[in-house]
């Protein structure tokens, strides 16, 4: 028996307009006529060459962007994007930030609060949590991140490249976590340009070119296609 859909792209098309001026009609199609689903419980991977549309598809699935066509139905609680470049308020420590993000994905400040110190061992940030992020290195933000993740458990977690970042010991305690969550009921949806990472974590894949789907399916079948591309091209 199937599991049900977590997230589900009906036709979904996103259109920037081009420019700043009120009267601009030109614009630029960046997502085109996109349908798929995320069963709850599927690790699943986007890859795509740069270019491709794989982060602003991230952005759509967390709420971030509206479709311009076309609709995105999430038939869960809560969805939360894991991008080293949003979530954090950059004045606050690592505690006030904690907080602050457990909150956005529907946690409650007290919960935040009584949580801090295992995410904090797990993201092995102790000696710094009272530092503004701020003087973070790219790394500690995303392993202080990825545990805000692990530990306030939204229902769908999108991680937009956090595993590239960091020393090799973490990105280890990280892949461990997320085949934990793949034992489990977490639905992960993963980018990545390590193709290879994607084949080992993921179970369903897809594969994104000038923002549309190229090839869907089981991970093994899709990263196979994408790489014999890569060579060819």
């Amino acid at each position: 028996m199937n599991a049900p859909a977590a997230l589900t792209t009906k036709s979904l098309s996103l259109t920037f307009r081009n420019g700043l001026r009120l009267m601009s009609r030109a614009s630029t199609t960046v997502l085109h006529d996109l349908s798929f689903s995320i069963a709850r419980g599927d690790t699943f991977g986007i890859v795509g060459s740069n270019g491709a549309g794989k982060s602003t598809l991230l952005k759509v699935l967390a709420g971030i962007y509206q479709p311009t066509r076309g609709s995105l139905v999430q038939s869960v609680s809560s969805v939360s994007l894991l991008n080293l470049q949003l979530g954090f308020d950059e004045n606050l420590d690592a505690r006030d930030n904690i907080v602050l993000s457990g909150m956005l994905m529907g946690m409650s400040r007290r919960r935040m609060r009584e949580l801090s110190d295992e995410i904090l061992d797990y993201a092995e940030l102790h000696i710094s949590a009272a530092v503004p992020v701020r003087s973070y290195s790219t790394g500690m933000k995303a392993r202080l991140g990825f545990a805000i993740s692990k530990y306030s458990r939204p229902d769908v977690i999108l991680l937009d490249e956090v595993l590239s970042v960091g020393d090799g010991h973490f990105r280890e305690k990280a892949e461990a976590t997320m085949r934990d969550m793949m034992m489990g009921e977490q639905t992960v949806v993963f980018v990545s340009h390590d193709s290879q990472r994607v084949r080992e974590l993921c179970n369903r894949v897809c594969w994104l070119k000038d923002g549309r789907v190229q090839m869907i399916g089981p991970a093994s079948e899709v990263i196979d296609a994408y790489e014999q591309y890569l060579v060819r091209r």
